[in-house]
């Protein structure tokens, strides 16, 4: 023990007058092991704490306040009550050893051993003895933590003081500045609110310490570590100024105060705080500033050209609104709801009616605002304003006022539906103007005018959203509408107004749409064309088609439920069979975009089992049936060919089948993969619906190219579905289709035969089984590449390619090695070409097969890890290749490059710049404009190795401008317009020769050309002139 003390008094003595920092961890360590108490410290500090110099009595004090931050959950509950008692009454002491009495007591606020009545005891001697705001900033950010400290562990003992601790909290704060104290100081605040604390009389103290600050104007500088934004205080703030009705009085005279300023941000901040207090508002709190509140956010409504301040306004409106519809209305009360809304009513709805319509957006949102508070507000506003509407609409005759009055009815439609969700025990607010809407949207729809027939659509939709008030009759005559327009409306925009409306109404209404709108639309699609000697002229040809588009479309998105799936999808079906056998005149083009729609389809309506089954039974065995009686029938003359052939018709197929297969069921899905791989090894043609197919059409050997390209449609079926359906037959599929990729001849067949083949292997566990296949195709692929004299060397590189992809997608390590081999294929100069465009396949996303819709593969940032890994490679090859093979590195680095993530770009850019200066003298254009591509977003803000190669940059960029290709040259003239923004002094140099050689591109034959020209060319002259940029 002995020696126990001489250590303490040994470290006592070196860290006070021995000035020796380190020595109060050692004291820690040593009250921690028990080496020593920390009585026994304050008894060995006895000499400097009765010390006649501050400054020793200040070390003496820190020493302790040290040991006892770090040891403060092993004191005793008397050693605590001590310690307390030291530090209240150190507090009287010198202003030097104030701030370590401070640490002391924080430390001990943290004890879970405080005795009861020490907090009570610690802030009267703080709020007595200290002045707060005189201390520094450290100071008064551990008061503030003190007093947090305590409101969570004796938040009882503190409300017992009543409205002292309000008042000296008050006086604490009065006059704090720097931000990181004020998030703590509103923190406590907000406690003081949040949690039941006493104010007494010192509520309105509390609002004008904490008001003063209102609005927040603070800007953090430039690399804050501290991390306080403007945002932090103001929603701090907020939840103060916001937390109490008592603040009402004087807060909302405020807040009309400040929305009298110039400052926008001063404007947003007064009608998000006024949002934010209007939650716990009651209207007894408002009823003095009614007027003036109404008045203020009128006219920022109706004055400001900013959608934030209007945006602020109308929300504050409408949590106004909602206040005062929470007032319980007593027989010998004024309903304040009422009379609030007869106001904004008075002021507002004669807007609505001047003739020309000037002030109709602002009153109509205004109006929109107040609506969308309550079901009782929503009742007492529509039951004045629609009538009124209706009856403008139906006194005026310009089709731009009629269009302006559906735009804001619309907008009534949208906010009493929300209103009546939010009430389910209300009546629709609107059933009382059902008929009189419906005769305005009839009317709207039966007129010419392209504007109007679209708004109309957009009231009909919102109107059919609501329960109640559309009738079946009413939806009846709604799409007998949309069938005219869609068979007689050529215009875009109702075309597209007409899809969405149609897909609307059938959500709700399918039986309508089965029994009205099918029938139609199929025997338009059926109709016979008129023939040539009938007549017939071009326009008339391209009108038909148009219309069978729109008839197309709109089957396939009115096909939103099981039902209307059943009615509309034979219908798209019976066209391509139509098509294949020759009858109606369908084009290529028509039947592509059937397929599309079957497509949408599937996509939008396979959530449920029974449509996944629909698919399953019927779409997809006729698909394949149509496509291998077309195979079969196009190996005759190219004149009895059917359009099933077509290569576009068959990629369409696939997407169909994609889709639908995508999202089968487990069962189903299994079933489809067994089918599939039965009918394209085996021939089993038994589930498909049509049994006049020979028993072996042998559809995998190659021997026709009709039959070998509809690999693709096995493609289809068994790379879309799940990784946990198993595929039968596998190992012997993937023989199949290797041998079919590298030996048939036609680019489709074997194209398609090697995207199966990369989606089966990425899909297929990894293991012994999934290595030796991936070696196996390695090896055949190498011996038929490196075989110059080999036929089959672009099926080889096509299916390296895609095998490539399939495993770098999910991280295989077998993958190096098929890169490997594309890096050493760049310097071929028969194939070198090809596998630099090869890599833009890599990097980007396949529409058809290895994507994550197909249910592929694929690891988050392959491509980021594929460029780390091996930019190095690409780069030593680029170095080391012959001259005319180097376009092909240039075209690999450019697709790698813009593939990348625009952060991964400027941190790779200084290493890659000299290759990409001179990919864009690279004379291929594809190489050009994607190397134009990647430029582009890393010129808005320009890292220094760019600024160095400014010059060789402009070079090259101005010699793209001349370029044949009109991409290319709107690319380089929107590079270099970016450069224009570049800092002033590198630029200036440049500006002359800038503006000489972009006075040809102005007078470029091609608009876009011409319009980008102009631009870059405007902010070149201004560079340098006052007030130029």
């Amino acid at each position: 023990m002995a020696a126990d003390s001489a250590l303490l008094v040994s470290l006592v003595e070196e860290f006070v007058t021995g000035l020796q920092d380190s020595k109060a961890n050692d004291t820690a360590t040593g009250v921690q092991a028990k080496k020593f108490t920390i009585l026994q410290l304050v008894e060995a500090l006895g000499p400097s704490l009765t010390s006649n110099t501050p400054h020793t009595r200040a070390r003496g004090v820190q020493l302790l306040s040290l040991v006892i931050q770090q040891c403060y959950g092993d004191l005793s509950e008397s050693e605590v009550e001590v310690l307390i008692a030291f530090y209240e009454n150190r507090l009287k002491d010198h202003y030097v050893i104030i701030p370590f009495v401070l640490q002391g007591l924080k430390a001990l606020t943290k004890s879970s051993l405080l005795p009861a009545g020490s907090a009570v005891s610690m802030l009267r001697s703080l709020f007595q003895d200290t002045h707060v705001q005189s201390l520094m900033l450290a100071e008064r950010a551990t008061v503030y933590n003190m007093l947090l400290n305590l409101m969570e562990s004796r938040e009882a003992e503190l409300k017992g003081l009543g409205a002292d601790f309000v008042f000296g909290f008050v006086q604490s704060m009065d006059g704090e500045r720097d931000p990181r104290n004020l998030v703590l100081a509103f923190q406590i605040a907000n406690n003081i609110i949040h949690r039941g604390y006493d104010l007494g009389k010192f509520a309105e103290e509390l609002f004008e310490v904490t008001s003063c600050y209102f609005p927040v104007d603070f800007s953090p500088p430039p690399n804050d570590p501290h991390g306080i934004t403007q945002e932090t205080l103001i929603l701090s703030l907020r939840a103060v100024l916001a937390g109490t009705p008592r603040f009402a009085e004087f807060l909302l005279p405020l807040i009309i105060e400040k929305l009298d300023s110039d400052i926008q941000s001063a404007k947003i901040d007064s009608l998000q705080t006024l949002t934010a207090c209007l939650s716990t508002y009651e209207h007894k709190d408002l009823a003095e500033f009614l007027s003036g509140l109404w008045t203020s956010i009128r006219r920022e409504v109706f004055q400001t050209a900013s959608e934030r301040v209007e945006g602020a306004g109308l929300a504050a409106l409408t949590a106004l609104t909602s206040c005062l519809s929470r007032a319980i209305l007593s027989s010998d009360s004024e309903d304040s709801l009422n009379a609030f809304l007869d106001v904004v009513l008075k002021d507002c709805q004669h807007h609505l009616c001047e003739p020309d319509l000037k002030l109709v957006w602002p009153s109509a949102k205004l109006l929109q605002a107040a609506c969308s508070a309550s079901y009782r507000a929503s009742h007492i506003v529509a039951a004045v304003v629609i009538p009124g509407l209706v009856e403008q609409y139906n006194s005026r005759t310009q089709c731009a006022h009629r269009r302006t009055i559906l735009e804001v009815l619309q907008g009534f439609i949208h906010t009493v539906k929300n209103t009546s969700q939010s009430e389910d025990d209300g009546q629709n607010v609107l059933l009382a103007q059902r008929d009189a809407l419906c005769a305005v949207v009839f009317s709207a729809l039966a007129e010419n005018n392209s504007d109007l027939q679209v708004t109309s659509m957009r009231v009909l939709s919102a109107l059919g959203q609501q329960n109640g008030l559309l009738l079946e009759s009413d939806v009846e005559r709604a799409v007998d509408h949309l069938n005219r327009l869609i068979l007689e409306e050529d215009d875009s925009k109702v075309s597209v107004s007409v899809i969405v409306c149609a897909e609307s109404l059938s959500r709700l209404h399918p039986t309508v749409f089965i029994t009205k709108m099918v029938p139609t639309l199929k025997q338009e699609i059926f109709s016979e064309p008129m023939v040539q000697g009938d007549g017939c002229t071009p326009s008339n040809e391209s009108s038909q088609h148009a219309v069978r588009q729109r008839c197309v479309s709109a089957l396939a998105a009115v096909s939103t439920q099981p039902s209307v799936v059943r009615e509309s999808a034979p219908v798209l079906l019976e066209v391509l069979k139509s098509a294949h056998t020759g009858s109606g005149g369908f084009s290529v083009d028509e039947v592509v975009a059937v397929c599309f729609s079957l497509q949408r389809i599937a996509d939008q309506a396979l959530d449920s089992e029974e449509t996944g089954r629909f698919f399953h039974d019927i779409i997809i065995p006729r698909l394949l049936t149509l496509a291998l009686q077309a195979a079969l029938q196009g190996e005759g003359s190219p004149g009895n060919r059917s359009p099933l052939v077509e290569e576009a018709v068959l990629s369409a197929m696939v997407g169909v089948i994609s889709s639908a297969c995508a999202k089968l069921q487990p069962e189903l899905a299994g079933k489809m993969a067994s089918r599939a791989v039965s009918l394209f090894l085996e021939d089993d043609v038994s589930f498909l619906s049509d049994n006049s197919l020979p028993p072996h059409i042998q559809l995998l050997k190659g021997g026709s190219w009709s039959r070998s390209q509809t690999v693709c449609l096995l493609m289809a079926c068994v790379c879309s579905l799940p990784r946990s359906v198993e595929v039968p037959q596998v190992e012997r599929l993937m023989e199949q289709l290797e041998e079919l990729s590298i030996t048939c001849g036609h680019v489709p067949s074997y194209t398609a035969a090697a995207k199966c083949y990369a989606g089966l292997v990425n899909k297929r566990p990894a293991g012994d089984s999934l290595n030796a296949l991936i070696q196996r195709s390695t090896k055949r692929v190498s011996s038929e590449l490196d075989s110059p004299a080999s036929p089959h060397r672009t099926q080889a590189f096509t299916l390296l390619l895609w095998l490539a992809k399939g495993l770098l997608l999910r991280y295989h390590p077998l993958s190096t090695a098929l890169t490997d081999k594309l890096f050493a294929l760049l310097g071929d100069p028969e194939l070198g070409p090809m596998v630099g465009d090869g890599f833009s396949l890599l990097m980007s996303d396949s529409p058809d097969v290895l994507n994550r819709g197909c249910h592929a593969d694929v690891r988050i940032m392959y491509r980021q890890r594929f460029f780390t890994e091996n930019s190095a490679k690409l780069l030593q090859g680029f170095n080391s290749a012959a001259p005319d093979t180097k376009s092909s590195y240039l075209k690999a680095l450019s697709h790698l490059v813009s593939s990348l993530p625009k952060e991964v770009q400027l941190t790779e850019l200084p290493a890659l710049l000299s290759l990409l200066l001179e990919a864009l003298s690279c004379p291929d254009q594809g190489v050009q404009l994607s190397t134009l591509s990647c430029l582009g977003p890393v010129l808005t803000e320009p890292p220094p190795a760019l600024i160095q190669q400014l010059e060789a940059l402009v070079s090259r960029l101005l010699a793209l401008t001349c370029s044949p290709t009109m991409t290319v040259r709107i690319e380089s003239l929107r590079c270099l317009h970016a450069m224009s923004r570049f800092p002033e002094h590198e630029v200036i140099p440049l500006r002359a020769r800038v503006l000489r050689a972009l006075a040809k591109p102005l007078d470029d034959r091609k608009r876009l050309v011409r319009s980008m020209a102009v631009q870059a060319r405007a902010d070149w002259f201004l560079l340098g002139s006052p007030g130029g940029r």
